[in-house]
């Protein structure tokens, strides 16, 4: 392998996340036996709707961001955790912008000062941002929507409420 290959399964930076296209959550209120987790996911998907809408729109949860600086796999790493929303165009083709609560979840990086990690805590939301693009090149997001819309079909057929789709 030369500097410039690539171990199997290794990459420079790796990001997950759920997600939650906003106009696909048509409820204003909780199920009456929503969890206390469930319950507070919920009133933070209500606060995004509130402030960026449900157009164009999309709810980020479970997101983890981990940049691997070094080619040591217990040197050098820096985890982020994210939650919040990602806006697109308005053809859903691109990312315009991100709104999104990160926080250092850890690292094996002695060398990381507060300045860096501040840095770094921008970085995410600027890597959020490209791997919500290839996200929707990859046609997940079309999937995502279709997903929510039969599961909403289901709750209308059955007359009440079945899940959020989480």
């Amino acid at each position: 392998m030369n500097a410039r290959d690539e171990a199997p399964g290794e990459s420079g930076v790796h990001v997950t996340f759920d997600c939650v296209p906003l106009r696909t959550v048509t409820r204003n209120n909780p199920p009456l036996d929503a969890s206390p987790g469930f319950l507070a996911l919920w009133n933070r998907v209500q606060t995004a709707i509130a402030k960026h809408g449900r157009h164009n729109t999309y709810y980020l949860f479970h997101g983890q961001c981990t940049y691997h600086l070094t080619n040591q796999p217990n040197v050098g790493i820096l985890a982020f955790a994210f939650e919040g929303c990602v806006m697109t165009d308005p053809a859903d083709r691109r990312t315009a912008a991100c709104d999104l609560e990160v926080r250092l979840t850890g690292d094996t990086c002695d060398w990381a000062t507060e300045p860096i990690i501040r840095w770094f805590s921008e970085t995410v939301r600027r890597s959020v941002m490209a791997e919500f693009d290839r996200y929707i090149e990859a046609g997940d997001l079309q999937r995502t929507v279709e997903r929510l819309q039969r599961l909403e079909a289901e709750t209308h057929a059955k007359g009440g409420y079945v899940g959020f789709g989480l």
